[in-house]
């Protein structure tokens, strides 16, 4: 079968993948940032044990292959009561352990990417905050974090849109994303290579919508400084 043939026989698979994917993403994402910054913050703190974790967690979600931590967790906190319902075609209690996971790993990338940032930003704008009487968490709220973010919006993003490729191991655990249909499409027709094209095509044009997205709001950033 073609390509083309493939996909309008089969399109489905491929849109409910395509949901999962996203939705997986967008969690990923979201719990991925505030946490990296959380890790950032205790990783620049003067407090040895907050500096001491965020050092072991970044050294360790960083120094391990991602899908070993997926099955870590997976199987680690499967005490945890993860609700055994489907929302959208998605099994949370699938889901949710493979986001957490996801999360952590792309927030020890993140921490890393914020801490840059923020030791970028000139001393001497911490030190007028703290002039006019700003508290460290004011200072570090409304003038070094918005300014640290400007600086490392484009390696923030590019980690969202590797983020977006990288959750194509949740297939392993039984999620529904688009690699998991894809299976289940190649098993269907015998013919991987044009599944495997279709797939590419679909990852390619989500991370362009993701890119073009990104350099949007960079935009828009560097507009209003002006």
């Amino acid at each position: 079968m073609s390509m083309w043939e493939i996909f309008t026989n089969y399109y489905n698979y491929f849109l409910v993948g395509t949901r999962t994917t996203i939705i997986v993403s967008a969690i990923t994402v979201l719990v991925g940032f505030v946490l990296g910054c959380l890790i950032a913050l205790m990783r620049l703190s003067k407090n040895k044990i907050l500096n001491g974790f965020a050092k072991v967690y970044i050294t360790v979600l960083r120094g391990t292959p991602l899908l070993v931590q997926l099955f870590i967790v997976y199987y680690q906190l499967d005490f945890i009561p993860w609700p055994k319902t489907t929302v959208l075609g998605i099994a949370l209690d699938r889901a949710l352990p493979c986001a957490l996971a996801l999360s952590m790993n792309s927030a020890a990338y993140v921490a890393e990417v914020i801490r840059s940032g923020i030791q970028a930003v000139d001393v001497g704008q911490t030190e007028a905050a703290r002039s006019i009487g700003m508290t460290s968490s004011q200072t570090m709220l409304h003038i070094v974090m918005p300014q640290a973010i400007k600086n490392i919006l484009p390696a923030i993003g590019n980690e969202f849109v590797t983020m977006i490729k990288e959750t194509s191991i949740i297939q392993y655990l039984g999620v529904s994303d688009l690699m998991y249909n894809n299976g289940i499409v190649m098993a269907a027709t015998y013919d991987p290579l044009p599944c495997y094209y279709i797939s590419a095509i679909v990852y390619l044009a989500l991370n362009l919508i993701t890119g073009k997205g990104v350099s949007l709001f960079e935009r828009r950033l560097h507009r209003s400084d002006r």
